[in-house]
Protein backbone atom coordinates (compact mmCIF):
# COMPACT_ATOMS: atom_id res chain seq x y z
CA UNK A 1 0.00 0.00 0.00
CA UNK A 2 0.82 3.66 -0.61
CA UNK A 3 0.90 6.56 1.44
CA UNK A 4 1.20 9.70 -0.65
CA UNK A 5 2.37 12.78 1.13
CA UNK A 6 5.19 12.56 4.18
CA UNK A 7 3.60 15.38 6.63
CA UNK A 8 2.64 14.30 9.59
CA UNK A 9 -1.26 12.50 8.98
CA UNK A 10 0.69 10.38 6.59
CA UNK A 11 3.91 9.98 8.81
CA UNK A 12 1.56 9.02 11.34
CA UNK A 13 -0.84 6.04 9.01
CA UNK A 14 2.68 4.62 7.73
CA UNK A 15 4.45 3.88 11.39
CA UNK A 16 0.54 2.38 12.49
CA UNK A 17 0.65 0.62 9.10
CA UNK A 18 4.20 -0.76 9.28
CA UNK A 19 3.61 -1.85 12.92
CA UNK A 20 0.77 -3.84 12.15
CA UNK A 21 2.52 -5.67 9.34
CA UNK A 22 1.42 -3.69 6.02
CA UNK A 23 3.82 -3.09 3.63
CA UNK A 24 4.00 0.55 3.04
CA UNK A 25 5.58 2.84 0.59
CA UNK A 26 5.72 6.59 1.62
CA UNK A 27 5.94 9.26 -1.58
CA UNK A 28 6.39 12.67 -1.44
CA UNK A 29 6.75 14.92 -4.19
CA UNK A 30 9.68 17.03 -1.51
CA UNK A 31 13.05 15.87 -0.92
CA UNK A 32 12.47 15.80 2.08
CA UNK A 33 9.86 15.00 4.33
CA UNK A 34 7.46 17.04 7.59
CA UNK A 35 5.28 18.08 4.40
CA UNK A 36 4.47 21.93 6.09
CA UNK A 37 7.13 21.64 8.97
CA UNK A 38 10.24 22.57 7.39
CA UNK A 39 12.83 24.70 7.28
CA UNK A 40 13.89 27.26 5.08
CA UNK A 41 17.81 28.33 4.86
CA UNK A 42 18.52 32.16 5.30
CA UNK A 43 22.36 32.52 5.47
CA UNK A 44 23.31 29.22 6.02
CA UNK A 45 20.86 29.16 9.33
CA UNK A 46 17.50 26.49 9.58
CA UNK A 47 14.52 28.52 9.73
CA UNK A 48 11.44 26.78 11.01
CA UNK A 49 9.14 27.88 8.03
CA UNK A 50 5.55 25.67 9.04
CA UNK A 51 3.89 25.29 12.33
CA UNK A 52 6.24 26.40 15.11
CA UNK A 53 3.66 25.03 18.45
CA UNK A 54 3.74 21.58 19.51
CA UNK A 55 1.00 20.92 21.72
CA UNK A 56 -1.26 17.88 22.54
CA UNK A 57 1.72 15.75 23.38
CA UNK A 58 -0.56 12.83 24.23
CA UNK A 59 -1.49 12.42 20.46
CA UNK A 60 2.31 11.45 19.93
CA UNK A 61 3.15 9.89 23.00
CA UNK A 62 0.26 7.24 22.15
CA UNK A 63 1.40 7.36 18.72
CA UNK A 64 5.23 6.25 19.66
CA UNK A 65 4.27 4.06 22.19
CA UNK A 66 1.62 2.12 20.48
CA UNK A 67 5.12 1.47 18.62
CA UNK A 68 6.69 0.14 21.03
CA UNK A 69 9.37 3.38 21.97
CA UNK A 70 8.71 6.45 23.90
CA UNK A 71 8.70 9.71 22.67
CA UNK A 72 10.83 11.51 24.91
CA UNK A 73 13.83 8.85 23.67
CA UNK A 74 13.00 10.66 20.51
CA UNK A 75 12.49 14.04 20.84
CA UNK A 76 14.32 17.02 23.61
CA UNK A 77 10.88 18.58 24.56
CA UNK A 78 11.00 21.08 27.18
CA UNK A 79 7.68 22.90 28.16
CA UNK A 80 7.41 26.65 27.71
CA UNK A 81 6.44 28.72 30.97
CA UNK A 82 5.16 31.46 28.54
CA UNK A 83 2.80 30.63 26.32
CA UNK A 84 2.84 33.53 24.20
CA UNK A 85 3.92 37.55 24.28
CA UNK A 86 0.93 40.08 23.31
CA UNK A 87 1.30 43.21 22.40
CA UNK A 88 -1.04 46.54 21.02
CA UNK A 89 -0.06 49.69 19.35
CA UNK A 90 -1.18 51.33 22.67
CA UNK A 91 2.46 50.09 24.44
CA UNK A 92 0.45 47.57 26.52
CA UNK A 93 1.65 44.06 26.55
CA UNK A 94 0.20 40.48 28.11
CA UNK A 95 2.00 37.45 28.68
CA UNK A 96 -0.58 34.18 28.91
CA UNK A 97 1.57 31.51 31.31
CA UNK A 98 1.21 27.81 31.57
CA UNK A 99 0.06 28.45 35.05
CA UNK A 100 -3.63 29.49 35.25
CA UNK A 101 -2.50 31.61 38.41
CA UNK A 102 -0.07 33.91 36.34
CA UNK A 103 -2.13 34.45 33.81
CA UNK A 104 -5.05 35.50 36.45
CA UNK A 105 -2.34 37.82 37.90
CA UNK A 106 -1.01 39.18 34.60
CA UNK A 107 -4.47 39.78 33.47
CA UNK A 108 -5.28 41.66 36.72
CA UNK A 109 -3.01 44.12 36.02
CA UNK A 110 -3.56 44.43 32.74
CA UNK A 111 -7.24 45.26 32.62
CA UNK A 112 -8.31 44.51 36.26
CA UNK A 113 -9.58 41.77 38.97
CA UNK A 114 -13.70 41.36 37.00
CA UNK A 115 -11.24 40.52 33.68
CA UNK A 116 -9.33 38.29 35.97
CA UNK A 117 -12.45 36.78 37.34
CA UNK A 118 -13.70 36.25 33.86
CA UNK A 119 -10.30 34.51 32.67
CA UNK A 120 -11.04 31.78 35.23
CA UNK A 121 -14.58 31.34 34.32
CA UNK A 122 -13.37 31.15 30.42
CA UNK A 123 -10.66 28.50 31.43
CA UNK A 124 -13.21 26.33 33.17
CA UNK A 125 -15.46 26.64 29.85
CA UNK A 126 -13.12 25.53 27.83
CA UNK A 127 -11.57 22.46 29.31
CA UNK A 128 -15.08 21.35 29.82
CA UNK A 129 -15.45 21.77 25.51
CA UNK A 130 -12.46 19.98 25.43
CA UNK A 131 -12.94 17.10 27.74
CA UNK A 132 -16.51 16.50 26.31
CA UNK A 133 -14.41 16.28 22.36
CA UNK A 134 -11.69 15.19 22.72
CA UNK A 135 -12.18 11.26 22.54
CA UNK A 136 -16.05 11.29 21.06
CA UNK A 137 -14.82 14.19 18.15
CA UNK A 138 -11.09 14.59 17.90
CA UNK A 139 -10.14 11.20 18.18
CA UNK A 140 -12.64 9.44 17.00
CA UNK A 141 -13.67 8.35 13.40
CA UNK A 142 -15.47 10.93 11.68
CA UNK A 143 -19.16 11.83 13.26
CA UNK A 144 -22.53 12.91 12.35
CA UNK A 145 -24.07 14.66 14.41
CA UNK A 146 -26.23 12.00 15.65
CA UNK A 147 -24.08 9.91 16.34
CA UNK A 148 -21.56 12.42 18.02
CA UNK A 149 -24.32 13.07 20.23
CA UNK A 150 -24.99 8.81 20.88
CA UNK A 151 -20.94 8.93 21.93
CA UNK A 152 -21.12 11.68 24.10
CA UNK A 153 -24.38 10.00 25.29
CA UNK A 154 -27.54 11.36 25.64
CA UNK A 155 -27.52 11.90 29.90
CA UNK A 156 -24.65 14.19 28.92
CA UNK A 157 -26.46 15.80 26.06
CA UNK A 158 -26.14 19.21 28.49
CA UNK A 159 -22.12 18.60 27.66
CA UNK A 160 -23.16 19.00 24.05
CA UNK A 161 -24.74 21.70 24.27
CA UNK A 162 -22.14 23.98 25.75
CA UNK A 163 -19.59 23.11 23.04
CA UNK A 164 -21.45 26.46 21.89
CA UNK A 165 -21.34 25.28 18.05
CA UNK A 166 -24.35 27.60 17.25
CA UNK A 167 -22.53 30.88 18.76
CA UNK A 168 -19.55 32.60 17.18
CA UNK A 169 -16.35 32.76 18.90
CA UNK A 170 -15.96 36.62 18.93
CA UNK A 171 -19.67 36.77 20.26
CA UNK A 172 -18.96 34.32 23.28
CA UNK A 173 -15.61 36.11 24.22
CA UNK A 174 -17.49 39.32 24.25
CA UNK A 175 -19.84 37.94 26.87
CA UNK A 176 -16.86 36.63 29.16
CA UNK A 177 -14.32 40.24 28.98
CA UNK A 178 -14.91 43.84 29.03
CA UNK A 179 -11.17 44.38 28.02
CA UNK A 180 -11.64 44.54 23.85
CA UNK A 181 -8.42 43.21 23.94
CA UNK A 182 -8.91 40.15 25.55
CA UNK A 183 -11.42 39.67 22.79
CA UNK A 184 -9.47 40.18 20.08
CA UNK A 185 -6.35 38.06 21.95
CA UNK A 186 -8.41 34.89 22.44
CA UNK A 187 -10.43 35.62 19.21
CA UNK A 188 -6.92 34.69 18.01
CA UNK A 189 -7.67 31.07 18.07
CA UNK A 190 -9.71 30.59 15.22
CA UNK A 191 -6.61 31.49 12.91
CA UNK A 192 -5.14 28.20 14.69
CA UNK A 193 -7.92 26.75 12.10
CA UNK A 194 -7.73 29.35 9.80
CA UNK A 195 -11.00 30.71 10.36
CA UNK A 196 -12.50 34.51 11.10
CA UNK A 197 -13.71 34.91 15.02
CA UNK A 198 -16.47 36.25 13.41
CA UNK A 199 -17.81 33.16 11.52
CA UNK A 200 -16.08 30.54 13.58
CA UNK A 201 -17.91 28.48 16.45
CA UNK A 202 -17.45 29.21 20.15
CA UNK A 203 -16.34 25.53 20.15
CA UNK A 204 -12.81 26.88 19.43
CA UNK A 205 -12.47 27.88 22.84
CA UNK A 206 -10.78 24.30 23.69
CA UNK A 207 -7.97 25.29 22.29
CA UNK A 208 -7.03 27.64 25.35
CA UNK A 209 -7.38 24.08 27.50
CA UNK A 210 -5.07 22.65 24.56
CA UNK A 211 -2.50 25.35 25.29
CA UNK A 212 -2.80 25.12 28.60
CA UNK A 213 -2.26 21.37 28.85
CA UNK A 214 1.49 22.24 27.95
CA UNK A 215 2.88 24.28 24.99
CA UNK A 216 6.50 22.24 24.38
CA UNK A 217 9.89 23.68 22.70
CA UNK A 218 11.28 21.22 20.53
CA UNK A 219 14.98 20.92 20.10
CA UNK A 220 15.64 21.63 16.07
CA UNK A 221 12.15 22.80 16.11
CA UNK A 222 8.91 21.05 14.44
CA UNK A 223 11.32 19.73 11.56
CA UNK A 224 12.74 17.26 14.05
CA UNK A 225 9.17 16.51 15.33
CA UNK A 226 9.04 15.12 11.50
CA UNK A 227 12.31 13.43 11.35
CA UNK A 228 10.94 11.31 14.62
CA UNK A 229 8.41 9.82 12.33
CA UNK A 230 10.56 9.29 9.77
CA UNK A 231 12.93 7.41 11.86
CA UNK A 232 10.36 5.08 13.59
CA UNK A 233 8.61 4.04 10.58
CA UNK A 234 11.72 3.29 9.03
CA UNK A 235 12.62 1.23 11.84
CA UNK A 236 9.02 -0.65 11.30
CA UNK A 237 9.94 -1.29 7.96
CA UNK A 238 8.02 1.40 5.68
CA UNK A 239 9.96 2.23 2.61
CA UNK A 240 10.16 6.10 1.57
CA UNK A 241 10.69 7.91 -1.72
CA UNK A 242 11.04 11.03 -1.91
CA UNK A 243 11.48 13.25 -4.64
CA UNK A 244 8.88 11.91 -7.19
CA UNK A 245 5.49 13.02 -6.16
CA UNK A 246 1.89 10.93 -7.82
CA UNK A 247 0.54 11.88 -10.79
CA UNK A 248 -2.30 9.78 -10.93
CA UNK A 249 -4.21 7.01 -8.66
CA UNK A 250 -5.31 4.68 -10.61
CA UNK A 251 -8.71 2.50 -10.73
CA UNK A 252 -10.30 -0.77 -11.24
CA UNK A 253 -13.66 -2.04 -10.77
CA UNK A 254 -14.45 0.84 -8.63
CA UNK A 255 -11.22 0.12 -6.21
CA UNK A 256 -7.91 1.68 -6.38
CA UNK A 257 -5.30 -0.67 -8.00
CA UNK A 258 -2.25 1.92 -8.14
CA UNK A 259 -0.43 5.26 -8.55
CA UNK A 260 1.65 6.26 -11.35
CA UNK A 261 4.68 8.56 -10.29
CA UNK A 262 5.83 11.92 -11.73
CA UNK A 263 8.66 9.59 -13.55
CA UNK A 264 5.98 7.83 -15.28
CA UNK A 265 6.55 4.60 -12.90
CA UNK A 266 3.34 2.49 -11.94
CA UNK A 267 3.08 0.99 -8.12
CA UNK A 268 0.40 -1.43 -8.15
CA UNK A 269 -1.08 -1.55 -4.57
CA UNK A 270 -4.25 -2.72 -2.66
CA UNK A 271 -4.59 0.48 -0.91
CA UNK A 272 -3.48 4.39 -0.81
CA UNK A 273 -3.75 6.77 2.06
CA UNK A 274 -3.87 10.46 0.68
CA UNK A 275 -2.28 12.90 2.77
CA UNK A 276 -2.76 15.91 1.06
CA UNK A 277 -5.73 19.13 0.64
CA UNK A 278 -8.34 16.43 -0.80
CA UNK A 279 -9.07 18.58 -3.39
CA UNK A 280 -6.10 17.70 -5.57
CA UNK A 281 -8.29 13.82 -5.65
CA UNK A 282 -11.48 15.94 -7.48
CA UNK A 283 -9.11 18.43 -10.19
CA UNK A 284 -6.57 16.13 -11.36
CA UNK A 285 -5.13 12.60 -9.33
CA UNK A 286 -8.16 10.38 -9.84
CA UNK A 287 -9.33 9.28 -13.25
CA UNK A 288 -11.71 12.03 -14.81
CA UNK A 289 -14.98 9.44 -14.10
CA UNK A 290 -14.06 9.22 -10.10
CA UNK A 291 -13.54 12.76 -9.73
CA UNK A 292 -16.92 13.55 -8.49
CA UNK A 293 -16.81 11.01 -5.70
CA UNK A 294 -14.81 13.43 -3.84
CA UNK A 295 -16.40 16.80 -2.37
CA UNK A 296 -15.23 20.08 -3.99
CA UNK A 297 -14.26 22.81 -2.12
CA UNK A 298 -15.91 26.99 -3.53
CA UNK A 299 -13.19 29.52 -3.18
CA UNK A 300 -15.02 31.23 -0.64
CA UNK A 301 -14.51 28.00 1.80
CA UNK A 302 -10.87 28.46 2.32
CA UNK A 303 -9.21 28.44 5.30
CA UNK A 304 -6.43 31.23 5.84
CA UNK A 305 -3.18 31.49 3.53
CA UNK A 306 -0.44 33.60 4.74
CA UNK A 307 2.75 35.79 3.55
CA UNK A 308 5.80 34.47 5.59
CA UNK A 309 8.89 35.93 6.19
CA UNK A 310 12.32 33.43 7.02
CA UNK A 311 14.53 36.15 8.93
CA UNK A 312 18.06 36.15 9.72
CA UNK A 313 18.21 39.51 11.68
CA UNK A 314 17.84 41.94 14.82
CA UNK A 315 15.52 43.44 16.66
CA UNK A 316 15.51 45.57 19.92
CA UNK A 317 13.14 47.64 21.99
CA UNK A 318 10.76 44.47 22.47
CA UNK A 319 11.88 41.64 25.09
CA UNK A 320 10.21 38.78 22.73
CA UNK A 321 9.05 35.41 24.06
CA UNK A 322 9.30 32.34 21.54
CA UNK A 323 5.92 33.14 20.47
CA UNK A 324 4.91 36.57 19.98
CA UNK A 325 1.62 38.44 18.52
CA UNK A 326 1.80 42.14 17.46
CA UNK A 327 -2.12 43.25 17.38
CA UNK A 328 -3.12 45.81 15.11
CA UNK A 329 -6.26 48.02 15.79
CA UNK A 330 -9.27 46.51 13.58
CA UNK A 331 -9.90 43.24 13.60
CA UNK A 332 -13.15 43.43 12.00
CA UNK A 333 -11.72 44.69 8.95
CA UNK A 334 -8.63 42.27 9.08
CA UNK A 335 -10.86 39.00 8.59
CA UNK A 336 -13.59 41.05 6.68
CA UNK A 337 -11.18 41.62 4.11
CA UNK A 338 -9.70 38.68 3.84
CA UNK A 339 -12.74 36.19 3.78
CA UNK A 340 -15.42 39.17 1.53
CA UNK A 341 -12.67 40.45 -0.71
CA UNK A 342 -10.19 38.24 -0.97
CA UNK A 343 -7.32 41.02 -0.06
CA UNK A 344 -5.27 41.45 3.18
CA UNK A 345 -5.88 44.26 5.39
CA UNK A 346 -4.16 47.45 5.31
CA UNK A 347 -2.88 46.79 8.91
CA UNK A 348 -2.39 42.74 9.47
CA UNK A 349 -1.86 41.79 12.70
CA UNK A 350 1.89 40.19 12.76
CA UNK A 351 3.23 36.93 14.29
CA UNK A 352 6.52 36.31 15.22
CA UNK A 353 8.37 33.39 16.39
CA UNK A 354 11.68 34.00 17.66
CA UNK A 355 13.18 30.73 17.67
CA UNK A 356 16.45 31.53 19.39
CA UNK A 357 14.22 32.09 22.49
CA UNK A 358 13.49 30.19 24.86
CA UNK A 359 13.35 32.22 28.27
CA UNK A 360 17.33 32.31 27.91
CA UNK A 361 19.08 36.06 28.12
CA UNK A 362 17.93 39.00 25.59
CA UNK A 363 19.62 38.32 22.32
CA UNK A 364 22.53 40.62 21.06
CA UNK A 365 23.60 39.25 17.39
CA UNK A 366 21.75 38.24 14.65
CA UNK A 367 18.63 35.89 15.71
CA UNK A 368 16.29 32.85 13.70
CA UNK A 369 12.84 34.51 13.28
CA UNK A 370 9.40 33.32 11.44
CA UNK A 371 7.18 36.48 10.43
CA UNK A 372 3.76 35.68 9.38
CA UNK A 373 0.55 38.08 8.62
CA UNK A 374 -2.82 36.40 7.28
CA UNK A 375 -3.61 36.10 3.82
CA UNK A 376 -6.75 34.95 1.83
CA UNK A 377 -6.31 31.54 -0.16
CA UNK A 378 -5.59 33.24 -4.13
CA UNK A 379 -2.68 31.52 -4.78
CA UNK A 380 -4.02 30.16 -7.76
CA UNK A 381 -5.24 33.40 -9.22
CA UNK A 382 -3.25 35.86 -7.49
CA UNK A 383 0.84 35.98 -8.19
CA UNK A 384 2.29 38.87 -6.13
CA UNK A 385 5.52 40.40 -7.67
CA UNK A 386 8.55 40.61 -4.99
CA UNK A 387 7.81 44.40 -5.06
CA UNK A 388 4.46 43.51 -3.43
CA UNK A 389 5.90 41.47 -0.89
CA UNK A 390 8.35 44.18 0.03
CA UNK A 391 5.54 46.42 0.64
CA UNK A 392 3.99 44.10 3.23
CA UNK A 393 7.01 43.59 4.66
CA UNK A 394 7.57 46.76 5.20
CA UNK A 395 3.88 47.45 6.60
CA UNK A 396 4.86 44.71 8.62
CA UNK A 397 7.52 46.32 10.44
CA UNK A 398 5.81 49.34 10.79
CA UNK A 399 3.08 47.93 13.16
CA UNK A 400 5.59 46.16 15.05
CA UNK A 401 7.42 49.30 15.64
CA UNK A 402 3.84 50.83 16.97
CA UNK A 403 3.93 48.00 19.01
CA UNK A 404 7.21 48.57 20.57
CA UNK A 405 9.60 46.34 18.17
CA UNK A 406 12.39 47.26 15.69
CA UNK A 407 13.16 44.54 13.60
CA UNK A 408 16.24 44.79 10.81
CA UNK A 409 17.19 42.04 8.21
CA UNK A 410 18.75 43.26 4.73
CA UNK A 411 16.73 41.85 1.68
CA UNK A 412 19.13 39.00 1.41
CA UNK A 413 18.53 37.84 5.44
CA UNK A 414 14.92 37.46 4.94
CA UNK A 415 12.78 34.84 2.29
CA UNK A 416 9.14 35.04 1.71
CA UNK A 417 6.60 33.06 0.81
CA UNK A 418 3.47 33.52 -0.53
CA UNK A 419 0.05 32.09 -1.34
CA UNK A 420 1.16 31.51 -4.44
CA UNK A 421 4.16 29.57 -3.16
CA UNK A 422 1.81 27.72 -0.60
CA UNK A 423 -0.43 26.72 -3.60
CA UNK A 424 2.35 25.16 -5.67
CA UNK A 425 3.99 23.41 -2.70
CA UNK A 426 0.30 21.77 -1.73
CA UNK A 427 -1.81 21.67 -5.13
CA UNK A 428 -5.40 22.23 -5.23
CA UNK A 429 -5.13 24.40 -1.85
CA UNK A 430 -5.22 27.97 -3.60
CA UNK A 431 -2.40 28.66 -0.85
CA UNK A 432 -4.90 27.66 2.13
CA UNK A 433 -2.77 26.41 5.02
CA UNK A 434 -5.98 24.74 6.71
CA UNK A 435 -7.81 23.53 4.18
CA UNK A 436 -11.82 24.94 4.55
CA UNK A 437 -12.23 27.42 6.85
CA UNK A 438 -14.86 26.71 10.11
CA UNK A 439 -17.66 28.66 8.92
CA UNK A 440 -20.53 28.19 11.40
CA UNK A 441 -21.87 25.62 13.30
CA UNK A 442 -22.11 22.31 11.15
CA UNK A 443 -18.44 22.90 9.41
CA UNK A 444 -17.04 20.60 12.16
CA UNK A 445 -19.20 18.16 10.34
CA UNK A 446 -18.30 18.95 6.94
CA UNK A 447 -14.86 18.03 6.49
CA UNK A 448 -14.43 14.27 4.88
CA UNK A 449 -13.53 11.67 7.06
CA UNK A 450 -10.87 8.98 6.79
CA UNK A 451 -12.85 6.70 3.96
CA UNK A 452 -12.86 8.40 0.79
CA UNK A 453 -16.22 7.03 -1.13
CA UNK A 454 -13.74 4.61 -3.34
CA UNK A 455 -12.86 1.53 -2.15
CA UNK A 456 -9.14 1.85 -0.97
CA UNK A 457 -8.85 5.49 -0.59
CA UNK A 458 -8.52 6.83 2.90
CA UNK A 459 -7.95 10.34 3.49
CA UNK A 460 -5.45 12.17 6.29
CA UNK A 461 -4.17 15.22 7.00
CA UNK A 462 -5.18 18.80 8.27
CA UNK A 463 -7.62 19.09 5.27
CA UNK A 464 -9.95 16.57 6.81
CA UNK A 465 -11.44 15.19 10.11
CA UNK A 466 -10.70 16.19 13.12
CA UNK A 467 -8.99 19.15 11.32
CA UNK A 468 -5.75 21.34 10.75
CA UNK A 469 -2.69 21.82 13.00
CA UNK A 470 0.12 18.82 13.01
CA UNK A 471 -1.61 16.87 16.39
CA UNK A 472 -5.03 16.83 14.43
CA UNK A 473 -3.48 15.97 11.60
CA UNK A 474 -1.70 13.00 13.21
CA UNK A 475 -4.73 11.95 14.17
CA UNK A 476 -6.66 11.61 11.24
CA UNK A 477 -3.58 9.37 9.84
CA UNK A 478 -3.59 7.56 13.16
CA UNK A 479 -7.61 7.30 11.91
CA UNK A 480 -6.89 6.52 8.24
CA UNK A 481 -4.80 3.67 9.40
CA UNK A 482 -7.27 2.20 11.72
CA UNK A 483 -10.26 2.52 8.79
CA UNK A 484 -7.74 0.68 6.64
CA UNK A 485 -6.94 -1.91 8.97
CA UNK A 486 -10.55 -2.52 9.98
CA UNK A 487 -11.79 -3.18 6.33
CA UNK A 488 -9.28 -5.49 5.88
CA UNK A 489 -10.14 -7.99 8.56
Amino acid sequence: MAVIGAGAGGLAAAIDLSRQGCAVTVIDRAPKPGGKMRNLDVNGKPIAAGPTVFTMRWVFDGLFSDADTALEQRLNLSEASVLARHAWTDGDRLDLHASIDDSVRAIAEFSGPTDASAYRRFCGESQGIYDTLRDTFMGAQRPNPLSLTHRVGLSRIHKLLQTLPHVSLWSRLSKHFEDPRLVQLFARYSTYVGSSPFQAPATLMLIAHVEQSGVWLVDGGMSAVAQAMVTLAEERGTRLHFGDGVDEITTANGAVNGVVLDSGETLPVDAVVYNGDYTALNQSLLPAAMRSKIPSRKVNQRGLSAITWCIDGTTRGFPMAFHNVLFADDYHREFGDIFNHQRITPRPTVYICAQDRNGGPAISDNERMLMLINAPANGDTEAWPESVLESWYQRACELCEQCGLTLSADRQNRLATSPKDFHQRFPASGGSLYGGASQGMWSSFSRPGARAPIRGLYLAGGTVHPGPGVPMATLSGRLAAAALMADQL
